[in-house]
């Protein structure tokens, strides 16, 4: 599609891409709306449930009609759409810090009418003492480089996200199932936070964002939180875990 035709059936919003009624691409059921975030190989992808197969694989494998999902990272906003709409919880509450996929997650959103069973929040949930109002998130030419964190001072724009604390979050919710992809984020969050509210996990690692030695942090913190990985869908560095004592 030119440049042209996507914005003569655009949905704008203030500094935010284009996004059109189009159809681009379906994910198990979710119609993807057609976005610049979308390349070729990204609707091959999205199309074939590949397009962040091993988190959506994982979620699906552990998520229940009784379960309220927290999903932190919420991408081009088609896991937490598959969620819903396949696995049926009683709710699924996103939050996405890139401003810009504001408007292509709620035009999904719309687009397969989740609006009474996803809830999108553009703010970082902070966990631990001393939250700021804002913190700092780098925009980068492709959003999957996008991160809170701006390690070897590569170029991005910066831009100010309001935060919310997680413990009210959870109070709020009361999730029970908890899917993490933060860019690197992750082990910040989880040096922090309470794990005890969760029945099941599903997180995504960056050791290119923390090394190694930061990935098997995450890994220890979960163990010592009580969860046990389930090999049939989980990887080096995307986690499905369960904890020991639920009731499966």
């Amino acid at each position: 599609m030119s440049d042209t035709e996507v914005a003569s059936t655009a949905v704008t919003s203030d500094a935010a891409p284009l996004v059109t009624q189009e159809v681009a691409a379906t994910c198990l059921g979710v119609k993807v709306p057609q976005s610049p975030f979308l390349t070729e190989t990204r609707i091959e992808r999205i199309n074939a449930a590949r397009y962040e197969g091993q988190e959506i694989a994982g979620a699906l494998y552990v998520v229940r009609e009784d379960d309220r999902v927290l999903e932190v990272g919420a991408g081009l906003g088609v896991v937490g759409a598959v969620i819903a709409m396949n696995a049926r919880p009683e709710k699924v509450l996103s939050f996405e810090a890139n401003p810009e996929l504001v408007p292509v997650i709620t035009a999904l959103h719309e687009m397969n009418e989740l609006g009474g069973r996803v809830e999108l929040r553009n703010q970082v949930l902070f966990a631990g003492a001393g939250r700021p109002e804002t913190m700092e998130f780098h925009l980068r030419n492709s959003f999957l480089g996008s991160s809170l964190l701006n390690e070897g001072g590569r170029p991005s724009r910066v831009v100010e996200i309001p935060t919310v604390d997680l413990t009210e979050v959870v109070a709020e919710l009361q999730p029970t199932v908890l899917v993490m992809d933060i860019e690197g984020g992750e082990l910040a969050l989880l040096e922090a936070m309470d794990l005890s509210p969760f029945r099941a996990i599903v997180i995504e690692f960056h050791p290119e964002a923390y090394e190694v030695k930061g990935m098997r942090r995450c890994k220890t913190i979960l163990r010592e939180g009580g969860f046990q990985k389930i090999e049939e869908v989980s990887s080096r560095t995307v986690w499905t875990c369960i904890r020991e004592d639920a009731v499966s």
